[in-house]
């Protein structure tokens, strides 16, 4: 089907999951049969725990337990963006305030440059600040402090990610794990989210800050996503704002400045596939979290594709401690594309 007919369709039949998923048989969806199949057979070859592909809204495949509630790791950072929409959208949080402004600061300080940076430079990976993060995960290439202005630089450091939920706290009057809850849990209707499996965790000797944690399944976060693809709308109700969908999965930098490989760009805590072949790639962005926690979100094709590598919420807690140094077996980003790229030429 040509993409603009499919457009054209996607729009007037807008298919949503009511409290479970529909699913159906690979052919209804689109799919071959053997293409799905041999899919099957890679994906039971890697410590994939769980994968899941919706296509128009309703469950094509599945791959072990869409149930588990496992870690997210930094596929939280999107979500965080998609519960900021809708208090950008209605004037409760100015992303060009600085954190001077705010009053984020350290124990130690932060430099007058560091306290120049913007919300909006934290949500592209940008802030200039270099103070040593609260949890683990930060970019190993050190950069010394005052170095670089704040939003021209991307550097993955977990600061800006850490501080961007302290904002969103500040700022809102709601913890992040109660907004997920109120503005996106219960109106998605989430199978499988409970406030009390959410924990804030890190370093408290390095940072103020420490990281949000979510423990979510692969088929909630498959409705996340399916938010997305439909313009942050659900059952007529703006859950995220379009226009925030639009600009926060906007790429703000380049693959080259993001130098992480894979032909990644960045948005606002969104990863925005580049280069990538066929129109099928038009417009599409993903969530990315260690050890193998994926969504991607295929708009054009009206597709969303979840990966899951589950590890426990023991390991979790005492990596984010820094207690162990141990690294399990994982799904890269560039395993997790090729098993998309199985998924579309499993197409009719």
């Amino acid at each position: 089907m040509p993409l603009a007919v499919f457009a054209g369709v996607r729009a007037k039949a807008a298919t949503l999951p009511g409290a479970d998923w529909e699913k159906v048989a690979p052919a209804a969806a689109g799919f071959k049969s053997a293409g799905l199949e041999a899919l099957e057979l890679k994906l039971c070859t890697l410590p994939t725990t769980s994968f899941m592909v919706v296509a128009g809204g309703k469950v094509a495949y599945t791959y072990g337990d869409i149930a588990e509630v496992s870690y997210l790791a930094s596929a939280r950072k999107s979500i965080l963006s998609m519960l900021y929409g809708k208090y950008v959208a209605n004037g409760t949080i100015d992303l060009d305030r600085t954190m001077g402004e705010l009053g984020i600061d350290e124990a130690d300080g932060l430099l007058p440059i560091e306290k120049t940076a913007k919300i909006r430079d934290l949500l592209i990976a940008s802030s200039g600040v270099y103070h040593p993060a609260g949890s683990p995960g930060d970019d190993p290439n050190k950069i010394e402090r005052g170095s670089k202005k704040p939003g021209t630089f991307f550097h993955y450091n977990n600061w800006d990610f850490n501080v961007l939920g302290a904002v969103f706290e500040k700022l809102t009057g709601k913890t992040v794990f109660k907004a997920l809850d109120e503005d996106l849990a219960r109106p998605l209707q989430l199978q499988d989210y409970t406030v009390a499996r959410q924990r804030m965790m890190g370093f408290e000797n390095q940072s103020r800050y420490l990281a949000y944690h979510l423990f979510l399944s692969a088929r909630d976060m498959a409705r996340l996503g399916l938010l997305m693809a439909r313009d942050g709308n659900w059952n007529g109700r703006q859950v995220v704002p379009a226009a925030w969908v639009k600009e926060s999965t906007t790429q703000r930098v380049t693959p080259e400045n993001v130098g992480r490989g894979a032909d990644l760009g960045y948005a606002y805590l969104w990863w925005i596939p580049a280069n990538r072949p066929g129109p099928e790639w038009a417009g599409s962005y993903m969530m990315s979290g260690q050890f193998g926690q994926f969504v991607l979100v295929m708009p054009a094709i009206d597709l969303v594709i979840v990966h899951r590598r589950a590890v426990t919420d023991e390991y979790a807690v005492q990596r984010n401690l820094g207690k162990t140094s141990f690294e399990p077996s994982r799904v890269l980003g560039l395993d997790f594309l090729k098993l998309v790229d199985m998924v579309i030429a499993a197409r009719v």
